[in-house]
């Protein structure tokens, strides 16, 4: 008998691994791959919400009466669903804005500081611009959501929400 110099000779290899390095790649790779494929659908829908013409209707809803605001008054209310809160803030006499309040950083909730006049998050320290909307410190760097107001009758009314690139 000729001497063996595998040293390994004596070893049973026969289902030894039954994934070895490379099976082990090829299914990760396919998980990945079948994880990437099933998001699509969700991105896709979410980049036209994002993005794309909409046609979608919101309520027209009644938030405040007029003589009920004065200058540097606000109101807080739901829109455009009973879970969505928002703020309306009279600015001046005759002028006013009203915001989602939940902060574009980590939606923590926004406040009206009625001495600074500024819309403060209390969770990071955000400052928005009553009158724009856009972050004036700390971390958020998108504006608030605004939202359509419309005055009749004595009272203002919220009529829709302005699409994020409007608001740029």
């Amino acid at each position: 008998m000729e001497k063996d110099d595998n040293y390994t000779h004596n070893i049973n290899r026969s289902n030894e691994r039954s994934l070895d390095r490379r099976s082990f790649m090829k299914t990760m790779v396919g998980a990945a791959g079948l994880f990437a494929v099933s998001t699509l659908p969700w991105g896709a829908l979410a980049a036209k919400e994002l993005m794309g013409p909409t046609d979608k209707s919101f309520p027209k809803q009644k938030v405040a009466n007029l003589s009920d605001l004065q200058p540097g008054d606000a109101v807080e209310f739901a829109y455009p669903g009973e879970h969505d809160g928002a703020l309306l803030v009279c600015l001046k006499e005759g002028e006013y804005k009203a915001y989602q309040n939940a902060c574009t950083h980590l939606r923590c909730p926004v406040f009206w500081d009625r001495e600074e006049k500024e819309l403060l998050c209390p969770c990071h320290h955000g400052k928005f611009d009553a009158a724009t909307g856009r972050p004036l410190a700390g971390p958020p760097r998108r504006p608030l959501p605004e939202i359509v107001l419309q005055q009749k009758d004595g009272a203002v009314y919220a009529v829709g929400v302005k699409k994020y690139e409007e608001q740029l």
